[in-house]
């Protein structure tokens, strides 16, 4: 009798334990999903609502009219197209010059090669605003102003990218490549038939980051473009609100929609991406 309730006790512990870490899991989580729920109430919310005490939820008769009046009220989908259009193509450059310039960290031997890695690693620490006027003097200089070129341009590199897929291509064993080498595959079309498919979570993960990144810049699209023709949607969310008077539903309606496309592409690339964050770095 004595061994049975010996035997139990650890098991009735470890339960206990899982009990507590699935309690915690649930308040994190429920933290996380309650700006997104306080936005969808506001979203349905008529404007003298939204700061009624105490605070309503969801309304008994929601305001479904808001979200189609954020297409009425600015120029959301332009807004929305020019912030896919840059977001898109600032994704697809990363990913190029990253993982070319991983695949030759990783790979190719030449002098100074560490040194001039740990110099392009090091402007991580710098921060963007101490490089964003002479940026801004260059995009200038170049006639990009208000154009789709200073918006993608000056974001197709990325050291964080390129640190994170040289990291990764050390993982992979180089008797792969020497096989290849062996069937005369050069080091270009070993990296492109056999490196890059086997960096499938790698280049999710950074594509993912990107992406996001790209997505909610705002300090940057604020200062080089002007006209609404190039404007992205981080910056187009400011016209619900001025000096002295708020759209609060129609805010919170655009910022759902503007969220929207960040949580769909997290969700088909959850996959990739959780097995890129677990590999990338070990070597």
């Amino acid at each position: 009798m004595t061994v049975a309730r010996r035997a139990s006790r650890p098991l009735t512990a470890q339960r206990l334990g899982s009990a507590t870490l699935y309690l915690v899991l649930l308040l994190g989580a429920f933290t996380m999903v309650t700006p997104l729920l306080w936005m969808l109430a506001t979203s349905l919310k008529p404007l003298e609502d939204v700061f009624k005490w105490p605070p309503l939820g969801f309304q008994s008769r929601p305001v479904w009219t808001n979200y189609r009046d954020i297409w009425e009220v600015v120029p959301f989908g332009r807004y929305l197209a020019n912030t896919f259009l840059v977001s898109l193509a600032r994704t697809a450059g990363v990913l190029v010059t990253s993982s070319l310039a991983g695949y030759a960290f990783a790979r190719l031997r030449f002098p100074g090669r560490d040194v001039l890695f740990l110099a392009y690693l090091g402007t991580i620490m710098v921060p963007g605003q101490v490089t964003m006027i002479p940026a801004f003097i260059i995009m200038r200089e170049l006639g990009w102003l208000d154009t789709y070129m200073a918006l993608i341009i000056p974001g197709l590199f990325s050291p964080l990218a390129t640190f994170l897929m040289r990291q990764y291509f050390l993982t992979l064993p180089r008797s792969l490549e020497d096989a290849a080498a062996i069937d005369g595959a050069g080091l270009f079309t070993a990296f492109r038939r056999i490196a890059l498919p086997l960096a499938k979570p790698a280049l999710a993960t950074v594509g993912v980051f990107t992406f996001l990144t790209s997505w909610n810049d705002f300090l940057w699209p604020l200062i080089v473009t002007n006209s609404q023709d190039v404007r992205v949607v981080s910056v187009g969310l400011t016209e619900f609100q001025n000096l002295y008077y708020t759209d609060w539903p129609l805010l919170m309606a655009a910022s759902l929609v503007a969220v929207l496309p960040v949580l769909v592409l997290y969700v088909f690339a959850q996959r990739y991406f959780v097995a890129g964050i677990a590999t990338t770095g070990i070597r």
